[in-house]
């Protein structure tokens, strides 16, 4: 009986396992309470192109394109950019994320905090998603691959739709 409950338990926990994220299917949920209080629920932002970037405080490579992400994140909001930065930090870490996180304008979280994370932990840090208006995975930037300006426009420029005012005649 008792190899019974352990093996029900063990088909249980792998049937509840997350599947692999993959370029061009759908994202997976995520719902995490940002640091200043809202939530993050990467479904409920249907209809808005999405750049999930995985980073921590000690990752020098992860602190190099903060800088990037923010300036892409404030030139391209209003045409319905969202971004979050989830920090893989440990919990006794969020005051430090937090204090880093005042010198940039997108929203951030921690990891360890997220109600539903079905991306996993990343493979490395830096790690950067993509998802488009429709929620499929468009594209994944990971360390070696950094993030730039010029990675972002050729990869999301493309998702957004075009600014008020520049269609042509």
């Amino acid at each position: 009986m008792a190899w019974a409950l352990v093996l029900g338990a063990a088909c249980v926990a792998a049937s509840t396992a997350t599947a692999p994220v993959v370029v061009g299917r759908a994202a997976p949920a995520l719902i995490v309470p940002r640091l200043d209080g809202a939530t993050f629920d990467l479904t409920a932002l249907r209809g808005k192109v999405v750049i999930v970037n995985f980073w921590a405080s000690w990752c020098s490579p992860c602190r190099a394109e903060m800088p990037q992400l923010d300036a892409f994140y404030r030139q391209h909001h209003a045409q319905g950019l969202e971004l979050l930065g989830l920090s893989v930090d440990d919990p006794q870490d969020r005051a430090t994320v937090a204090h880093i996180m005042k010198s940039f304008s997108y929203p951030a979280a921690m990891a360890v905090a997220a109600k539903v994370n079905d991306f996993g932990a990343p493979v490395a840090v830096p790690m950067t998603w993509i998802i488009d208006a429709k929620g499929v995975v468009r594209a994944r930037l990971i360390a070696g691959n950094p993030v730039t300006i010029h990675s972002l426009e050729q990869l999301v420029l493309p998702l957004l739709p075009e600014p008020r005012g520049t269609h042509a005649p």
